[in-house]
């Protein structure tokens, strides 16, 4: 009888022994302390964004009719005489020559007012020389190449009413084909005007503008 009481004893001990040994284990691992210090969370990274580069810049009418380039023709690819006839009836007189330096050409306008309905038509070629209308006396300009600017269906200021442009030379400094641009005035219908061009005759385009009435020839360079 004594002998099953220790063992009974000794087997109490042991069950409680190992019930305090589990309890201990579970109460470390519950309070196994967390670190201090703040838990910093990653700063996201910025979404890629893609720059677009900025327009370039449009261009107004700065007095070179800059703003009509949509109504330009392409140039062609020789020096060949360009011509287009006039239509209507307008009595019209050039009041107003400019030039205009732009990306891959220059710009040359010659404006027109007076009444009546219709536009101009032209002649645009380069010649041996600049001769003037009914005297044939040669004219002076500026430039290893002329190119003969003749516009059709004007008419005198008495008739149009409006001033014609006085007829100085223009010689700009900002273009790189034009040299110099040298206005004859008003001879039976037509206007005639030279264009002095540097080194060899380039490609060139004539074409019409409306609001005002223009026509404007541009030179590659």
């Amino acid at each position: 009888m004594s002998i099953s009481r220790t063992r009974a004893t000794t087997l109490g001990i042991l069950t409680a022994a190992v019930l305090a040994l589990t309890g201990c284990t579970d109460g470390d691992d519950d309070a196994t302390p967390t670190t201090g210090g703040t838990t910093t969370a990653a700063t996201p990274t910025p979404s890629d964004t893609t720059t677009t580069a900025s327009p370039s810049p449009i261009a107004t009418d700065d007095g070179t009719d800059a703003d009509d380039d949509a109504a330009a023709p392409p140039f062609p690819a020789d020096t060949s005489t360009d011509t287009s006839e006039p239509s209507g009836t307008a009595l019209l007189t050039v009041t107003d020559v400019r030039t205009g330096r732009h990306e891959g050409y220059d710009r040359v306008v010659f404006e027109l007012g007076g009444t009546g309905e219709g536009v101009p038509g032209w002649r645009v070629e380069y010649v041996p020389e600049a001769l003037d209308d009914g005297s044939g006396n040669a004219v002076e300009v500026d430039g290893d190449s002329i190119l003969q600017v003749v516009i059709s269906g004007t008419a005198m200021p008495l008739d149009s009413g409006v001033t014609e442009w006085p007829g100085d030379r223009l010689a700009p400094t900002d273009t790189e084909a034009v040299k110099e641009v040298v206005y004859r005035f008003v001879f039976e219908g037509y206007s005639t005007a030279f264009i002095g061009v540097d080194g060899d005759p380039r490609p060139f385009r004539a074409f019409l503008l409306e609001d005002p009435v223009r026509v404007v020839v541009d030179v590659r360079d």
